[in-house]
């Protein structure tokens, strides 16, 4: 069976990407620990995912980026809360990701799974990037991902391709295609504050929790608020 390895967070977007994939491939899923809040909570969803659909799974520690990293995410420095309006306003919306971004995250995981690709013989490298989050994240657009593929095409001597299904989809459009391809959204997390339950009011979790109420779909994962 072809092999393809997963950069899984366990969040929302890379669980419906890999489940478009899970058929045809045998999955090999990387979750990285980068020093984030919201590590523990997402490593448990990952592995619960990987269980359920019986994909691998590893876990790779970044400890100099937590070190390097000012966001949000990974120091003691709060992480915004947004209201639902916000979420289409571009200004708020792009303080809110400058306060969570994390120095070339994306280059630096994407780097690691072509080399686990080059290492395993995967023919595809499975991302969550989406075009909601590539307004204000520059790293989830379609211009990174053909850039990135450009790379690998000079810089690899195997034929491996970034997979990026919800490239041009927004949240709800992604919730749409979880239900299609039966993905485990039910086991995702996306928050970033990371506790037992969904914050509720962090930009990831409102997103989430708007593409679900707008499709009138019952998210089964917990909010806090």
């Amino acid at each position: 069976m072809k092999k393809a390895i997963s950069v899984l967070s366990g969040g929302l977007d890379c669980t419906v990407a890999t489940s478009v994939y899970a058929e045809e491939y045998e999955i090999h899923a990387i979750t990285f620990n980068y020093g984030q809040k919201s590590f523990e909570r997402e490593l448990k969803a990952a592995k619960e995912i990987c269980a359920e659909m019986n994909w691998s799974h590893e876990v790779i520690d970044l400890p100099w980026l937590s070190k390097i990293s000012t966001s949000s995410l990974n120091t003691t420095e709060e992480i915004p809360e947004v209201f639902i309006d916000d979420l289409d306003d571009l200004e708020k919306s792009i303080e809110s990701a400058s306060s969570v971004w994390v120095p070339a995250r994306n280059m630096v995981f994407t780097s690691i799974a072509v080399s686990y690709a080059e290492s395993l013989g995967a023919e595809i490298i499975i991302v969550g990037w989406d075009a909601e989050e590539a307004a204000t994240f520059p790293d989830n657009s379609k211009e990174f991902l053909n850039a990135f593929n450009e790379l690998i095409d000079v810089g690899s001597p195997d034929k491996i391709r970034i997979e990026a299904p919800a490239i041009d989809l927004n949240k709800e459009e992604i919730v749409k295609l979880g239900v299609e391809v039966g993905a485990p959204m039910h086991l995702s997390y996306s928050c970033y504050k990371g506790g037992e339950k969904h914050c509720g009011v962090c930009e990831s979790c409102m997103r989430r929790k708007r593409a679900f109420d707008k499709l009138g779909i019952k998210d089964e994962s917990e909010y806090e608020v």
